[in-house]
């Protein structure tokens, strides 16, 4: 990994690959990765009755990101390939404005604001986009992703275009991949590695060839 990126986020919706691809590039830039938490006690609470368990679900993955931090910058300090997370701690405010009601968001924020400050940035963000009908293909495959109602991976989607369309905090790469599976092809990954390791102002497309 070069110096200029020691801290990679990769980000995109929910079934979009995030977590395989955080893995192949640990293991190709001789980073480390950091994972979000997935063990929130409210989420299927959620799932079952969204408006009441809204507010606990969002504070509960707002908190686990938050105390990640830590971890984040002891792996830029004192790993020698840096580190590389599959979240972007702003992420949860694109899920809390899809996801609150007016006043929970108002609550929200408060906190987002206090903990916001004390959060490392990362030196790249790769942004994976994918169509919706892709997301739920994949979602399929997973006992996980099936749980997740079709209607909300498509919110999801459009909301995360939105702000990534808007987004300038860090160095941006936004890579399509409807039509690849980085994990079946090689080749592509490979390249991948090598547009990431150029990327390091602006905000930069990349549209791989390949079959999913």
């Amino acid at each position: 990994m070069t110096a200029e990126a020691r801290h990679i986020a990769v980000e995109g919706p929910i079934g979009v690959g995030k977590s395989a691809l955080v893995r192949m590039l640990c293991e190709k830039l001789s980073a480390r990765p950091v994972l979000a938490p997935t063990d929130n006690p409210f989420l299927d609470g959620f799932y079952a009755n969204p408006q009441r368990y809204a507010l606990q679900a969002q504070l509960s993955f707002l908190l686990g990101r938050y105390q990640q931090g830590d971890d984040v910058r002891q792996e830029e300090l004192f790993f020698s390939g840096g580190v590389v997370t599959d979240y972007l701690f702003a992420r949860d405010k694109i899920f809390a404005q899809l996801n609150l009601s007016r006043h929970e968001l108002a609550l929200y924020d408060k906190v987002y604001a206090l903990l916001d400050e004390a959060v490392p940035r990362p030196d790249l963000v790769v942004y994976l986009q994918a169509r919706t009908d892709v997301l739920l293909e994949r979602l399929r495959k997973t006992p996980e992703g099936r749980r997740v109602p079709k209607d909300y991976v498509g919110k999801v989607n459009e909301a995360y275009a939105a702000f990534f369309f808007h987004y300038q905090d860090s160095p941006l790469l936004v890579v399509n991949t409807s039509e690849i599976d980085f994990v079946a092809h090689r080749e592509s990954f490979d390249e991948l590695v090598a547009v990431i390791r150029r990327t390091k102002s602006g905000v930069h497309h990349y549209s791989p060839l390949g079959a999913r």
